[in-house]
């Protein structure tokens, strides 16, 4: 039992250095050292292990996440269905809007981004395939929560803190239920600073056998989406393209 214990925090090890290097983009020993709280000989010696085998790179010193890592994540996308059938109608949401269009999935009671399709004018969030953010902080995850069972629904905001990402985030349970609630109601989510200030999402569930697999989200500036005739318009494009989704998820080869 020790032996399996010290191997598994071993693992935890390394990957809190993974996560380290991802949030800082490069760093030296000594500094990751102080991070983390273990000795520079220890900290080599993982850096070291890690370089080796492809998932750290080390420059002069200075150490960075390896492209390696890439490979892992971009075959974790084309390995998934929901991919593969929401893309053509995320380019088609965005030759129509001009915003961002995304497909969305959540694991382990966290918000994924699986894919995002930009336009030239649309906003530079740096949002990218993988982030994760908590679920009640964006329409596109709150459209799934509001679609759950309810005790799956519940079951994720007893494990998951209501973090507060900006001062707009809903943090009360009670307030977070009712709106869940609406949403399931009238069948698409929006938001507006709730996740990022000044970013808007209006979104939609995607539904197959009555069980919802994600979400389509489309992405744009708070000011547009204040407007109620152009809210309405991208509701109808994300409930749209989440319905032909669905019914492609299921019929298409």
């Amino acid at each position: 039992m020790k032996e399996s214990t010290t191997g598994l925090k071993t693992i935890e090890r390394a990957f809190e250095i993974l996560e380290l290097l991802k949030d800082e983009k490069e760093v030296g020993v000594a500094e990751l050292s102080r991070k983390i709280d273990l000795p520079k000989s220890t900290v080599h010696d993982y850096l070291r292990t890690l370089t080796s085998i492809g998932y750290v790179i080390n420059d002069d010193g200075r150490y960075r996440l390896g492209f390696r890592l890439l490979e892992f994540g971009g075959q974790m996308k084309y390995r998934n269905r929901l991919f593969h059938i929401a893309k053509p109608e995320l380019e088609r949401i965005v030759e129509n809007t001009g915003e961002i269009a995304s497909a969305n999935i959540e694991e382990r009671g966290r918000f994924v981004i699986l894919h995002a399709e930009h336009s030239a004018e649309s906003l530079k969030l740096g949002i990218y395939p993988g982030i994760t953010i908590p679920i009640h902080t964006h329409a596109a995850g709150k459209v799934m929560l509001a679609n759950y069972p309810e005790d799956r629904r519940d079951r994720i905001i007893e494990e998951h803190d209501l973090v507060a990402m900006t001062d707009h985030t809903i943090t009360d349970r009670d307030e977070l239920c009712d709106e869940l609630k609406k949403i399931k109601e009238q069948g698409y989510a929006v938001d507006w600073n709730e996740q990022v200030v000044g970013m808007g999402v209006v979104a939609a569930p995607v539904e197959v056998d009555d069980q919802v697999i994600g979400s389509l989200g489309v992405v744009c500036p708070t000011d547009r989406l204040r407007d109620e005739e152009y809210r309405a318009e991208l509701a109808r494009e994300v409930q749209k393209s989440a319905n032909i989704v669905s019914v492609n998820y299921q019929y298409s080869p």
